[in-house]
């Protein structure tokens, strides 16, 4: 009888993303990751949010547990970029987070959130439902602002590979 592999505090997809086992996602039928995005442990991500339309009015955000009369839900998918970093017990709801992306722990990102390219959002912060954060952006603060930006050439911060060599079922200590 041949012996399974023993199971890691992570999921580890061919194209390199990392899931802790411990984080929730929700909907993931609408969740798409792009490459070596890293979901730490104790985090939310929300593929189930909804926008119910009425003849009558143009669309609002609404959970898909709220229905209205008459109404039809469209269930709006989520799409990380690649280079995407979510730490621990952050909860993320947004309808779009761009390529090189770092989101710090007990974040919370609102529904239908709009995150560019190369933003960092600093631990803590709770961005509010609908909120574009253009690239380049430093947010934080509760409710979160642009506090910020990227320098030019502040790019090479958003190289996350040796971040991300240290997640996952094999990881490797940070250099000294």
């Amino acid at each position: 009888m041949s012996r399974r592999a023993p199971r890691g505090e992570y999921i580890e997809t061919d194209t390199g993303n990392k899931v802790a086992r411990k984080a929730t996602l929700v909907g993931t039928q609408n969740i798409m990751l792009g490459g070596k995005t890293v979901i730490q442990q104790e985090v939310m991500i929300r593929g189930d949010l909804a926008r119910t339309a009425t003849s009558s009015s143009g669309g609002t955000p609404a959970n898909n547990t709220a229905v209205a009369i008459g109404s039809i839900f469209t269930y709006m998918p989520l799409r990380m970029g690649d280079h995407v970093f979510v730490g621990q017990n952050t909860v993320v709801q947004a309808a779009s987070v761009g390529s090189h992306i770092y989101i710090g722990n007990n974040a919370v990102v609102g529904e239908f959130a709009i995150i560019k390219d190369y933003v960092r959002i600093l631990d803590g912060s709770v961005v509010p439902p609908n909120m574009v954060i253009p690239s380049f952006s430093i947010v934080a603060g509760q409710p979160a602002r642009v506090i910020g930006e990227i320098p030019e050439g502040g790019q090479e911060q958003f190289e996350l590979r040796e971040l991300y060599k240290t997640v996952g079922n094999n990881p490797q200590p940070l250099p000294a």
